[in-house]
């Protein structure tokens, strides 16, 4: 057993798949320390600045001092605290629906509203590059798990109107976290109100960035921040929010089923209740700090601009996520190693998280970068392609 997993680990060593955890000795920050060295960091999710904010560290020893440190508990047993449910009624209003519930990871609220809303004689369908997370929770569900090409709402309408299905999910990434496209949802809402399914809207990389005041991409336009019941809306709570968990918002009587058939829920210890109370302050700054979102256009812009000359092109992209389709999985490596013996964290992203052959640098933007960052980003991007 043992001789076939090592040579499982150099089959992908050999295909420059095997990944290595780096180690990092700071905060999140647009600089960290890895092994005694500061590197200037373009690989974090902290989209808006904010894993490191005073006001954060602040609120977690507030929260710390009030409600301990551990919840003890699972939410249905005892663990259910006060900073919890203010959390819950906060998420809720921000977002604009009626009701929201926390869990862990965006990897349970995805696999627990699934499998909680979809079996045996449902379907479940999928964009092709949604995340890992929403095609593990299909697959749990026990549905039939249907998938149509990216972003191609016609396949889509045709494999809908073919289905049937009791119960029919849509699920789909809002901003794809390895492309940085966005799906159109208001076309997408449109199909699922047209024949009569759900449509759980992921918007991991979109919470905090997108919309009016950072409340996501249901409030980009006018017509959709008026949230349709068919909606059930998931937002990760540790990249643009700075902190940890998710929360699910939707209709009262889609929480209360989560409540009671969510066994990613059910049947795992609550987050701690510190982090819940510094997720209200998190809020607060989202809302409040417009300039953020203004700093991040800005540098999207700058990137964009100076990255126009290399032979590898990014991939359409308006949000934070920023990828350098570079194709070949070695050469990607290659690249990523170039800018990391330059003092720069760029991560080479390659197959399976991407398609084969096209492996890729993912360049995550952050508000606490500063122009003189983009700059010697792009500095070396281009240094890099004349070497080639």
């Amino acid at each position: 057993m043992f001789a076939d997993l090592a040579g499982q680990l150099h089959v992908r060593e050999q295909q420059g798949l095997r990944r290595v955890r780096q180690i990092v000795d700071s905060p999140q920050a647009s600089h960290v320390m890895i092994g005694g060295q500061d590197y200037l960091a373009f690989s974090s999710n902290d989209y808006l600045g904010l894993a490191n904010h005073p006001d954060l560290i602040q609120a977690v020893c507030e929260g710390a001092q009030r409600y301990g440190v551990g919840a003890g508990a699972s939410h249905l047993v005892n663990g259910h605290s006060t900073a919890h449910h203010q959390f819950e009624e906060a998420a809720a209003a921000f977002t604009g629906f009626p009701q929201a519930l926390l869990f862990s990871t965006g990897y349970m609220a995805n696999t627990g509203v699934v499998t909680a809303l979809a079996g045996r004689d449902d379907a479940v369908f999928t964009d092709k590059l949604n995340h890992a997370s929403l095609n593990d929770a299909a697959l749990l569900s026990r549905a039939k798990f249907i998938r149509y090409p990216h972003l191609n709402l016609v396949v889509l309408e045709k494999r809908l109107a073919a289905t049937q299905a009791r119960r029919k999910l849509v699920i789909s990434d809002a901003v794809f976290s390895m492309e940085g496209d966005t799906t159109p949802i208001a076309q997408l809402l449109a199909l699922c109100e047209r024949y009569d399914a759900l449509l759980v809207l992921d918007d991991a990389h979109g919470f905090g960035v997108l919309g009016q005041q950072g409340r996501g991409s249901l409030h980009i336009a006018p017509e959709l921040a008026a949230h349709s019941p068919h909606v059930i809306y998931m937002a990760t709570l540790g990249k643009a929010a700075g902190v940890f968990g998710a929360f699910v918002a939707a209709q009262p009587d889609v929480i209360e089923t989560l409540i009671q058939s969510a066994r990613s829920y059910i049947y795992t210890t609550a987050t701690p209740p510190a982090l819940s109370h510094a997720l209200l302050t998190s809020l607060r700054l989202i809302e409040r700090d417009e300039w953020r979102r203004e700093t991040l256009s800005r540098h999207i812009a700058q990137l964009q601009q100076g990255l126009q000359s290399l032979p590898w092109k990014l991939l359409p992209s308006s949000t934070p996520i920023q990828p350098l389709l570079i194709g070949d999985s070695a050469e990607a490596v290659r690249i990523s190693q170039g800018l990391r013996e330059r003092g720069i964290l760029v991560p080479a992203i390659r197959p399976p998280t991407v398609p084969q052959g096209t492996a890729r640098l993912r360049i995550s933007l952050s508000a606490a970068h500063q122009p003189q960052d983009i700059a010697r980003l792009t500095d070396a991007l281009n240094e890099l392609a004349a070497l080639s």
